[in-house]
């Protein structure tokens, strides 16, 4: 299982003592008990096709909005209910800005294996301003905002590297 930086591990059973609990842990990912994150952003990728493939661009953009908003105020109360805001189960946060990655990665499994890869760097080095986020903003917006921010870069990592092939 993941666990916070005081080595306390959340029982399964967490999971459903709340509906926010669901969610934030990325409906039991993020109990991996080996690189939670990385758990969390593998099930966004299994999931995403099935999100895809039922939405138009609109509406999946729409569908991530909403997703966004409601995973802050999940991964705000799961945070307190732990007791550390940022807790190492809590994977919401790397499940809708990989999918927001995966919306504009160019289609291919190497073009995703590639933004995964970018993501998880990039969700681990935590670069400017993310690494704000990550070390000020301690509240659900904060845990979100950090990944977004990896997001981007991986996004702008994979605008390049198409550019580059492409010349």
């Amino acid at each position: 299982m993941a666990s916070d930086k005081n080595g306390k591990a959340p029982p399964p059973r967490f999971l459903f003592s709340h509906p926010a609990h669901l969610v934030a842990c990325g409906f039991g990912s993020g109990l991996s008990p080996f690189a939670p994150g990385t758990a969390g952003t593998l099930f966004a990728w299994a999931l995403y096709p099935l999100l895809r493939g039922a939405m138009a661009d609109f509406e999946l953009l729409a569908f991530l909005l909403v997703c966004s908003a409601l995973g802050i105020l999940a991964v705000q109360r799961t945070g307190e209910d732990l007791g550390v805001i940022d807790h190492g189960s809590i994977v919401w946060d790397e499940i809708v800005p990989f999918w927001l990655v995966l919306f504009f990665c160019p289609p291919g499994w190497p073009w995703q294996a590639a933004a995964f890869l970018a993501f998880r760097f990039f969700d681990i080095v935590k670069p400017p301003p993310a690494n704000f986020f990550d070390e000020r903003v301690k509240n659900g917006f904060g845990v979100m905002a950090d990944d977004f921010v990896a997001g981007f870069y991986a996004v702008l990592t994979l605008a390049a590297l198409r550019h580059f092939i492409s010349q």
